[in-house]
């Protein structure tokens, strides 16, 4: 096992860093100005803090070649994009205080970036064009390069518009050098709803969506091609979702033709499950077998047995199954829409269930990732708030005008009603949703608990008409967004900013 304990050289580094948060929360904060003296990706700073994470001495090269696909889904050919000629992008993975150097080949025909979701990592290298780097040009070649910083269960996708609507997503593992979970084997499942090259584009969707429902059912509008209407779901408390999509994948894969995974009986089997969509929260269970959910967005839950958990766009899970005889079918249910993907684990016995044969229901103890309790390890020591924003979610459907406090977010306008904040500080944020829709709602950069020892997370269910009250310590300066991790509603506003000064 490498060696992850931190050296002499990294402890002083790590003094430096906790001297220089000690130091800028000392002065006094400024007042909320386009002035401001913000500390922006390129600052020394940024590259001392990176300097202090913990090291491995170990370095994990990849490369990512984003460009255009031409594949097979569901016996159809589609013209997509995606990383390395495939529909499934690879599965990158080190372990805590590795370095992580991915080189970044863009063969698209526009500019593209990757945002490393959920990592608390180096500000300059989290991937949103306009706020933290440049687009990557066509045909350039550039890298990302910076340390892992916590173990767990995260993912990578473009950041540019509607690109993660494609295949340009993948899965991110860092493993636990002091891991506690005993298993004999890991599934690494990542889901997706699906529409690009099948039923339209996700440009085109983004573009009929903007319309609203006042000018797009009968105001003169392009026809509703892709808007769902009618779609409920008691669990999300309303509206399920915005978009009609014809596919919902579970690992790149169709319903017809679903991932078999192989054990035997009596394995323990760690589930690794990422929610690439982009409209559509999924059920995960499994009929008459429970889960055991062990880490929510990465860090460590109080175990609980389930029989089904819902994610959230954004959101991650892990659970432990034991293996029975047979097929296993392991259903992801698209929430409120009626659809479903799922995989099948197999012990080399029995008869494959076929997707008609399965239940289109998951009942029983269900939850989300906000619903969970911490691990008294990763729970954030008491404090009061130095600062509590209220985030008020705001827009809806008529005009599809998502906002924060009523703002439609523009990046050529990034600093524009940011919400600031000084190294060192304890800030409190209530998700507040005014709006008839529920919203995952995603912080950059950081990690944050809910309540008082709820569990730790990046992103949160937001239900409608309800208040989600989370903190979370201001330790990596920078520029950071947040956003609804609906693509859609992002797309059409609902960011913003939080921006460290000095």
């Amino acid at each position: 096992m490498m060696n992850t304990t931190p050296t002499r050289r990294s402890f002083l580094r790590l003094s430096v860093a906790a001297t220089a948060i000690a130091a800028l929360s000392a002065c006094t904060p400024p007042p909320a100005a386009s002035g401001a003296n913000r500390i922006l990706p390129t600052d020394p700073l940024i590259a001392d803090f990176e300097a202090a994470r913990v090291t491995s001495g170990r370095t994990i090269s990849a490369t990512l070649a984003p460009a255009p696909l031409t594949t097979t889904l569901a016996s159809k050919t589609i013209s997509t994009a995606g990383y390395n000629g495939a529909l499934v992008a690879p599965t990158l993975r080190g372990s805590v205080g590795d370095q992580l150097n991915v080189t970044i080949a863009n063969k698209l025909s526009n500019g593209t970036s990757v945002h490393w979701h959920g990592l608390a990592l180096r500000n300059n290298d989290d991937g949103v064009p306009g706020l933290t780097q440049d687009a990557f040009a066509p045909g350039s070649q550039n890298s990302y390069d910076f340390k892992l910083p916590h173990p767990g269960t995260y993912w990578y996708h473009s950041h540019v518009e509607m690109q993660r609507e494609q295949a340009l997503y993948g899965a991110l593992i860092i493993d636990d050098p002091n891991e506690t979970l005993v298993y004999d084997k890991e599934w690494v499942i990542v889901l997706d709803d699906w529409l690009d090259g099948v039923t339209g584009t996700p440009d085109g969707v983004l573009k009929e969506l903007s319309q609203g429902v006042s000018t797009g059912m009968g105001g003169g509008g392009m026809p509703m091609r892709h808007m769902l209407m009618g779609t409920s779901s008691e669990f999300l408390g309303g509206d399920a979702g915005d978009v009609a999509y014809p596919f919902h994948l579970f690992n790149g894969k169709a319903p017809e033709h679903p991932e078999t995974f192989v054990a035997k009986s009596g394995e323990r089997v760690r589930l690794r499950i990422i929610n690439a969509a982009g409209d559509t929260a999924y059920r995960v269970g499994i009929p008459g077998q429970q889960l055991t959910l062990t880490h929510t967005d990465g860090f460590r839950i109080k175990h609980i047995e389930v029989d089904a958990v819902v994610l959230g766009m954004g959101e991650r899970i892990d659970a432990l199954i034991t293996v029975k005889e047979g097929f296993t079918a392991l259903l992801a249910l698209a929430e409120g829409k009626g659809q479903m993907s799922y995989g099948l684990i197999s012990t080399g016995t029995g008869t494959a269930p076929t997707w008609e044969s399965l239940p289109g229901t998951l009942s029983g103890t269900v939850v989300d990732g906000g619903q969970l309790t911490a691990d008294p390890s990763v729970t954030l020591p008491a404090k009061k708030p130095d600062r509590t924003y209220e985030l008020r979610l705001t827009g809806g459907m008529m005009k599809y005008d998502w906002g924060i406090n009523g703002h439609r977010f523009d990046m050529t306008k990034q600093f524009e009603n940011a919400f600031d904040l000084k190294a060192g500080e304890r800030v409190e944020v209530k998700f507040i949703n005014e709006t008839m829709m529920w919203h995952p709602m995603h912080i950059h950069g950081h990690t944050f608990q809910i309540g008082t020892d709820g569990s730790r997370k990046d992103t949160v269910i937001v239900r409608p008409k309800q208040t989600v009250t989370v903190q979370f310590d201001a330790d990596n300066p920078g520029q950071w967004l947040f956003h609804c991790h609906n693509a859609y509603h992002a797309e059409r506003g609902m960011m913003g900013v939080f921006s460290y000064l000095s």
